[in-house]
Order: C-alpha cells, then sequence, then structure tokens
C-alpha cells in the first residue's frame, strides 16, 4: 500500500507542476501584440528563462535584446544573444545586484516609441535588485525577514523601502518607454504590487505599514536603512501595462484533475493557505484520520504558501516541514499519505522540492534515533526526511505558483 501511495503522490506532482508551466500563458499574453519602436526584454525571478524561452520563441529577432536574471542552476542553456545572470536565493548577493545593473543598463535610453517586456515571477525580490543600502545590510535584514515568520506581503513591504527597483521603481527608470509586463503569481491573491515586490507596479502600502513591521519582528536595521522606510514608494504608474497568468489556483486545479484519474475524489479545502509549515501539517494529518476508515479514496488539497519561524539551526524547507509534521497524525495509518511540494522545484535553503510522510514514517524516525518534536524544534527535516525516503526531488522545475500539499486516503 506504501508504494502505492508514493507512486500516486509522485504523479500528481510531476502532473501538477507540467501543467502550470509557464510557456503556453506567455504565449497568449504575447499573441496578436504589437510593439512599434525598440523592444527590449527584462525577464526576472525564477522562472525568468522559461518565460523568455517563450518570449523569444513567439517574437524572435523583434526583440532587439534581452537581460535574464534567476535562481543559480535554473539557466538550460543560451536564448539568443540575451545577457543570462544566476543569481542568489532567497538572499539576494552580488550577482543579484549585477544582473539588475545590466537590466537597468539596458532600459536607461529608451524613448517614449520603445517597449521594456518585463517578464516577472516569485523569487524575483532576491534576484533583481539594486539596494539603497549596502549589499550586506540588505542581506542581514533579509535573513531576518526569513528566519522571524514574517509573511511575504510583510517581507516585500520592507524590501521594497530598500530598494531602488522595488515598489514600482523600475518602471520610473524605464520612462518613458513603454512596460508591457507578463507575471507569473506566486502570492495568494495575486497582489501585483507583492509579487517579486512590484518594480513595475503601484505600491499599496504604506511607511507606516512598513515601520508596523519592523517592530512587529524587532528587526535590527542601522539608522540608514530605519530612515529608508520612511520615504514613500510610487502610487502611480502611467507607463504600464499589466497581464497576470498562472497562479496556485491553477496548481490546485491540475493536482485535483491527476487525484481523480487515479481513483480519488478531489476535494479543494483551500488555495489560500497561510500559516505555520507545522501547523498545516497537523490539519491535514487531522483531515485525512477523519476520512481514513471511509472506505472511499480522497484527495485532500491545500495550496498556498506557510512559513516556518527559525528555532534551530538545521536545515529544510517549509513543505518539507509540513510533511514532517504531519507524519505524527498519521502514525500507524498503511492507507494514507500526507505530501507538500514547492511548484519550482525547490524548498527553502535546499535542493529538495518538498517532502512525503506515510503511516510508517514515524516509526522509521524512531528507528532512525529521531523523534519528530526535536526534529521540529530543530528546523531540521531535510536530514530526518532523508533518512526515511521522504523528501522529494523534482530539479528547476521553470515554473513559480506558490506551493500544493496532498493528504491522499488510498
Amino acid at each position: 500500500m506504501q508504494e502505492l501511495l508514493r507512486r500516486d503522490a509522485d504523479r500528481i506532482i510531476s502532473d501538477a507542476i507540467r501543467a502550470v508551466q509557464p510557456d503556453e500563458a506567455v504565449a497568449r499574453a504575447l499573441k496578436g501584440r504589437e510593439f512599434p519602436g525598440r523592444l527590449v526584454l527584462v525577464a526576472a525571478g525564477k522562472a525568468a528563462w522559461q518565460m523568455a524561452k517563450a518570449a523569444y520563441d513567439c517574437l524572435g529577432d523583434r526583440i532587439e535584446d534581452g537581460v535574464v536574471v534567476t535562481k543559480y542552476d535554473h539557466i538550460k542553456g543560451p536564448i539568443s544573444h540575451f545577457v543570462m545572470k544566476e543569481a542568489g536565493h532567497p538572499v539576494p548577493d552580488e550577482n543579484s545586484f549585477a544582473g539588475t545593473q545590466a537590466a537597468l543598463d539596458l532600459v536607461g535610453n529608451l524613448t517614449e516609441k520603445d517597449t521594456v517586456l518585463f517578464l516577472l515571477s516569485g523569487g524575483g525580490s532576491a534576484l533583481f535588485e539594486k539596494p539603497k543600502v549596502p549589499g550586506p545590510v540588505l542581506q542581514d535584514i533579509t535573513g531576518q525577514l526569513l528566519s522571524s515568520g514574517a509573511d511575504i506581503v510583510e517581507m516585500n513591504t520592507i524590501r521594497k523601502r530598500l530598494s531602488a527597483v522595488k515598489g514600482g521603481r523600475f518602471a520610473e527608470i524605464c520612462a518613458p518607454a513603454k512596460v508591457f509586463q507578463v507575471i507569473l503569481s506566486d502570492i495568494l491573491g495575486d497582489p501585483l504590487d507583492m509579487i517579486a515586490s512590484g518594480p513595475a507596479c503601484p505600491d499599496s502600502t504604506t511607511c507606516e505599514m512598513a515601520q508596523a513591521i519592523a517592530r512587529k519582528y524587532e528587526l535590527r536595521m542601522p539608522d540608514g536603512a530605519r530612515a529608508l522606510l520612511a520615504e514613500e514608494t510610487p502610487k502611480s504608474l502611467s507607463n504600464v501595462e499589466t497581464q497576470i497568468t498562472g497562479s496556485v489556483r491553477e496548481l490546485c486545479a491540475a493536482a485535483a484533475k491527476s487525484c481523480e484519474a487515479l481513483g480519488y475524489e478531489p476535494v479543494l479545502l483551500t488555495d489560500l493557505l497561510c500559516c505555520q509549515a507545522k501547523e498545516a501539517g497537523s490539519f491535514l494529518a487531522s483531515v485525512a484520520c477523519t476520512h481514513a476508515q471511509s472506505g472511499k479514496p480522497k484527495a485532500f488539497i491545500a495550496g498556498g504558501e506557510t512559513v516556518v519561524k527559525l528555532t534551530g539551526k538545521g536545515l529544510g524547507g517549509r513543505n518539507q516541514e509540513l510533511a514532517l509534521a504531519a507524519a505524527e497524525g498519521i502514525a500507524g495509518l498503511q492507507n494514507v499519505c500526507v505530501f507538500s511540494v514547492g511548484s519550482d522545484g525547490t524548498d527553502g535553503p535546499t535542493d529538495a522540492a518538498g517532502g512525503y510522510a506515510d503511516g510508517d514514517t514515524k516509526e522509521a524516525l524512531l528507528a532512525a534515533g529521531r523523534t519528530i518534536s526535536d526534529t521540529l524544534r530543530e528546523n531540521d527535516a531535510y536530514h530526518a526526511l532523508g533518512l526515511v525516503d521522504g523528501l522529494i526531488f523534482t530539479g528547476p522545475t521553470g515554473t513559480n505558483v506558490n506551493d500544493v500539499a496532498v493528504a491522499l486516503v488510498k
């Protein structure tokens, strides 16, 4: 039974990620569009290479020049004569800054007749960055936010004010040229100004909100950085047209379709999951336990993005922590599994896409000298799940539309 559950989980993951590749979405966004004057391309985010490749396949040499900034190991080959940069994520590094500067150099001398095709996906907050504070200061503040349990909206509210390109400022730099941006959403509810911190979107947040977040999480920052929290961001932009494509809703729908094809009755619990990862795992385990004796194969699906509050010094990501937490609740059940995966193929600072647990996981961990409670306290889900074949590996997927977690009852 456990082998069947794992095989089904792998199939569902593969089907769901394949369905949210950005190729067709970018092609739809560009179909029938004309771009008078010069056309240049800037792509930023975890899906930047895939989106840029799709745009070049549609427009070819009509694109005069391009810059692609994406995560390490995410470039799959050259695209025409575009400049390719791989950079740090989730903490920006010098390559993030260099890649962004290359994009700024590209758009610096455009006229009102020209267009910037701006392809944006999740991860851009780290990858597309020109800091207004020294690089080490930005990296330290980013690290504090990542470990605090702050959600992505809170994080990006702070990051916008420390950046020369976020919060609509990139669009201002492109002016008087037009910006046509195609966005692959990785944030619940698709708030345009929060995806990759909204480089070409008017900012809906305020200085007061940023300052309140800094107080809430007791962020340590020098006076210069704290002063930037009081500088307002652009609230209107007249040179931008936006088309959003792809979202966690599509990821959940694709997972549900795959579950149904495998004989499960799919139940979408939410596509707005937003809580601590271990709480989400415990909840999914509880749902599975309730239905474990129903006699009907069911799949309970939750899409969104959980958070991890770091209390230890281990290694892992939110999806692995979710699966590990679920293992406690489903221990001993032979017809249940819980898995969670990031659609971009990476989970936190690891090479795994997510985690898998079934009714045997807890016992196997105990046999290996591990307890779930101690492992969660140390935030070391990666090493624990690695001991019991509970890691999910997909490699970089070329897309990024949040996470999907599933509880299967066979």
